[in-house]
């Protein structure tokens, strides 16, 4: 009798015999050469003999985590054993905990923060109460100073200048969608042709120049136009009041002074006479003789176009005339 226990015993993977001399590894009632027994994607022993198993299929630990495991959302280690699934995420039960006071929740309820970060009952009915504002980049909460970028409040040491690369404070600002530096900011930001500082926020571009808002004056009442039209003149703004005063009157329609020998006056306004016009067709309403025109509303209307009015309307304009 053969004193030879794997006599004619073949490798489960290369289907080969044993010799006498060799050793086998036996693993589920399966016989394996030494060389045969390794992880079936590196082909490297099995250190410590530690293997998992997939679909008939030996695996090393790193190389059955790197294929099959899901990654912890939390610490983005593998998940071994017991795996949490929540909010579309998987993590292991230790690092499924609420972000505030760090309780873990795999067996408690919880609550999904906007943020897409869970907290814990408790803590979320505080945050109801105290209005605490949340990092819109890392989702934990902002317990000192925040930048607002996007829309969101975020922790300012996230973000880098845009242009030295310096991390950020709270004193940065943003431009086009970046954020600097104030240094680099106040480098690349538009300055006030009045004070001399950058201008954030809102700015005006008038007379070659840029202005705050609130700088951008009329030259002679220093005012602030808010919006309302200027005039310039010799690199000044003026309002219409003080522009009129100083230069001349002002034509309705370019919004230029009107020349002495070139102007019509109607209803306490002026117009260049090529520009006094009819408003319904365009048609001029100057001509040698004067001005020719019919007033409706304190428009100028040519009198072709006033006939297209309805009668009704045309009758009360001429009743208004005579009282």
């Amino acid at each position: 009798m053969s004193s030879d226990p794997f006599e004619g015993a073949l490798c489960s993977l290369c289907k080969d015999p044993f010799e006498s001399s060799e050793s086998a590894i036996n693993s589920g009632g399966d016989l394996w050469h030494q060389k045969c027994f390794v992880c079936v994607q590196c082909f490297q022993p099995f250190p410590e003999g530690v293997f998992f198993e997939h679909e008939g299929r030996k695996y090393c630990e790193h190389d059955f985590q790197t294929l099959f495991a899901p990654a912890c959302t939390g610490c983005g280690d593998f998940v071994i054993g017991r795996v949490i699934r929540a909010m579309g995420s998987t993590w292991h039960s230790p690092c499924f905990k609420c972000i505030l006071c760090h309780t873990e929740l795999a067996n408690i309820g919880f609550v999904k923060h906007k943020g897409g970060m869970p907290l814990c009952k408790p803590c979320n009915a505080e945050l109801k109460e105290t209005g605490k504002k949340f990092c819109g980049k890392c989702n934990l909460p902002i317990h000192g100073e925040h930048i607002i970028y996007r829309t969101e409040p975020v922790h300012p040491n996230h973000y880098s200048c845009k242009k030295c690369g310096q991390v950020l404070t709270a004193k940065s600002r943003e431009k086009d969608g970046e954020l600097f530096c104030l240094r680099c900011h106040d480098r690349a930001a538009s300055i006030c042709a009045c004070c001399h500082k950058p201008i954030e926020g809102r700015i005006i571009h008038a007379i070659g120049k840029t202005w705050h808002p609130e700088h951008f004056v009329c030259g002679s009442c220093e005012k602030a136009f808010d919006g309302r039209r200027h005039y310039e003149k010799k690199g000044l703004a003026y309002c219409e009041t003080h522009y009129t005063e100083l230069f001349g009157e002002i034509c309705f329609s370019c919004g230029k002074a009107c020349t002495s020998d070139d102007i019509v006056t109607v209803h306490g306004k002026h117009w260049c006479r090529n520009h006094f016009r009819c408003v319904a067709c365009d048609s001029s309403l100057a001509t040698k003789a004067g001005a020719q025109y019919v007033d409706a509303d304190e428009r100028p209307y040519c009198k072709r176009c006033l006939d297209r009015f309805p009668q009704e309307y045309r009758k009360r304009l001429k009743q208004r005339k005579e009282v």
